[in-house]
């Protein structure tokens, strides 16, 4: 089992820049894919970014793709989302993943979940 604890959300102007951090504890973290999902108020939660265990294989959303970056260190044990020219629309808790399978933009594919983290876009 893993616990995830994300970190890095806040409020931001529109063309701004977050980084979020998601700290994983518990088992060896490079057993697992990795994913960022975010859930925006009367909308679906939905996928954002995944990276397979040792980096090899990355997917984005069509919406955030030449905007964030999915990376991971898993000597720290943690995954990243670096968020650029951030756009209101981007408004959402934000939430980490991990599965024991491989790298998937399906939230069903995923066994653990972070508590998520706000981030809000300001226009």
């Amino acid at each position: 089992q893993v616990q995830l604890v994300e970190s890095g959300g806040g409020l931001v102007q529109a063309g701004g820049s977050l980084r979020l951090s998601c700290a994983a504890s518990g088992r060896t973290f490079s057993n697992y894919a990795m994913g960022w999902f975010r859930q925006a108020p009367g909308k679906e939660r939905e996928f954002v970014a995944a990276v397979s265990r040792y980096g090899g294989t990355i997917y984005y959303a069509d919406s955030v793709k030449g905007r964030f970056t999915i990376s991971r260190d898993n000597a720290k044990k943690t995954v990243y989302l670096q968020m650029n020219s951030l756009k209101p629309e981007d408004t959402a808790v934000y939430y980490c993943a991990a599965t024991t399978g491989v790298a998937a933009t399906s939230a069903p594919r995923y066994d653990y979940w972070g508590q998520g983290t706000q981030v809000t876009v300001s226009s």
